[in-house]
């Protein structure tokens, strides 16, 4: 049975985002990472559908089923079977985290400072501004400026210049904007991709002899959650605008399943085209790979549809990138300090994007699992944290500045760091275990998930987190104070 202690809870006032948003698409969204005021809310849990689907349907995507092939000589079938299960695992936490949004009305790493502390947070909300805001930005963007380049035979910076402002723009704009882009991009990017899908389906070689190595299994599936899982961070970012009373369990069903099926269904076809696709000669653009099996009308369709994909993928993470660093609790006195935090981070997202045009497979493979490194101690902290202070009044622990535990960051800096120098396999570095075993492959983000959970829970207790309860005061909300969790 949870002890509570609701009586005593403290009240902390919320940070509340300033500024009158609601529904409009074309106007540029106010504020920064604050509370969504309870008049804004707006929105139905299914739309989350294609805000999740959008963003996938692009080589990115692709790419990750190929890696089982090309590079750990993995079966079809074997690579299939890798990027279904890590889809999967990263698919479930999404649909978890984006299910609280509706609840506490705020960004993802906001939520982050419940088990972290509003300092022990700066740790994940800053790796995740780096990571989302020039990381994948810079990834996809490469991505998208390679289908460019292979439809149209442009220079490949002038490709990438094009990709870059477009995606910028949306993001500059805010949530409405990225919400019906996504919306108005998903009919088109599903039915090419599905035409093509099916093409390379037909062609690919199923039956062929390939490694059956566990090491080269378990690193593809961690290659695969890294994808997804890479999604989580901006989970609830989209979800806060919900209304309070949102279905929970809707919002996080159709938030998992546009991850689950846009990841799983695409990385298969990817180790699909792998089996007829040589290596030698697509190694420079493999989105070139990729479409060299279709009819050229085809081709070029589908060039267009993971130039937009990009796109689609590029505006959630400049956007989620800004709302990670503005959760740092950086004081900008700004009415558009998200618009012009996202304008930063594409303008450099796009210089790291140029050095990334040249050995993109490589690059990518080591991006994925780095992905994965961090996210799975970050999950471990923050479902043990979850999971420890259920029935708990914790929204007040959102904005209190004092609310500084060290057990998370603790936790999630000594199981990642063991993780790393442990169990990590990739090609700048190989950790201890694997490097005596080969055959191990990578399991990094398995052992950063556990070990932080189980680090967590006895810091936890260690420094008397469980009865710390604080409620939030809520300007607008006709109760004045919520209490939810």
């Amino acid at each position: 049975m949870t002890e509570t202690s609701h009586a005593t809870a403290a009240v902390i006032e919320a940070e509340v985002r300033e500024g009158t948003y609601g529904d409009r698409v074309a106007a540029v969204e106010p504020g920064g990472a604050e509370f969504i005021p309870l008049g804004d809310r707006h929105g139905k849990p299914y739309q989350q559908f294609w805000t999740w689907v959008s963003p996938n349907m692009e080589f990115a995507t692709v790419f990750v089923g190929i890696i089982g092939v090309w590079f750990f000589g993995l079966s079809f079938w074997l690579a299939a079977l890798a990027v279904v299960v890590g889809s999967a695992l990263g698919s479930l936490s999404m649909g978890a985290l984006a299910a609280r949004g509706p609840l506490f009305g705020v960004p993802q790493m906001v939520l982050s400072r419940i088990g972290f502390g509003f300092l022990g947070n700066i740790l994940p909300a800053g790796i995740n501004s780096v990571v989302a805001g020039i990381g994948w930005f810079a990834v996809n963007s490469v991505s998208g400026a390679f289908a460019l380049n292979a439809l149209l035979g442009w220079n490949s910076k002038i490709c990438l210049l094009i990709i870059v402002v477009l995606q910028i723009a949306v993001a500059f704009f805010g949530h409405n904007l990225v919400h019906m882009f996504e919306r108005v991009a998903f009919p088109f990017l599903v039915v090419v991709f599905l035409i093509a899908s099916v093409v390379i389906l037909s062609k690919a070689n199923t039956g062929g002899h390939a490694s059956s190595s566990v090491g080269g299994f378990l690193i593809t599936v961690g290659a695969a959650f890294g994808y997804a899982a890479g999604w989580n961070p901006f989970a609830s970012d989209y979800t806060r605008y919900l209304p309070p009373d949102s279905n929970r369990r809707a919002t996080g069903l159709w938030a998992g399943l546009g991850v689950f099926i846009s990841c799983a269904v695409l990385e298969v076809v990817g180790a699909a085209a792998a089996t007829v696709t040589p290596i030698a000669k697509y190694a420079d653009n493999p989105t070139a790979g990729f479409t060299s099996h279709l009819a050229t009308p085809l081709a070029d369709v589908t060039l267009l549809a993971i130039a937009l994909g990009a796109i689609c993928a590029n505006a959630l993470n400049v956007y989620s990138g800004s709302m990670s660093f503005l959760a740092l609790g950086i004081r900008l006195p700004l009415s558009l300090r998200r618009a012009i935090v996202a304008l930063v981070f594409g303008v450099v997202g796009f210089f790291v994007a140029l050095s990334g045009l040249q050995d993109a497979g490589t690059k990518y493979t080591n991006f994925l699992l780095v992905i994965s490194y961090w996210i799975g101690p970050w999950l471990g902290v923050f479902f043990a944290d979850q999971y420890l202070r259920r029935g708990k009044h914790v929204a007040g622990l959102l904005f209190d500045r004092k609310h500084n535990p060290w057990a998370g960051f603790a936790a999630m800096l000594i199981a990642g760091a063991v993780s790393i120098y442990l169990f990590a396999n990739q090609t700048e570095y190989t950790g201890v275990i694997p490097k005596h075993h080969p055959n191990f492959g990578d399991l990094a983000f398995e052992v950063g998930v556990v070990l932080a959970a189980l680090l967590y829970a006895l810091f936890f207790k260690l420094q008397g987190e469980g009865r710390v309860e604080e409620e939030l005061h809520i300007p607008g909300d006709p109760e004045g104070v919520t209490t939810a969790e």
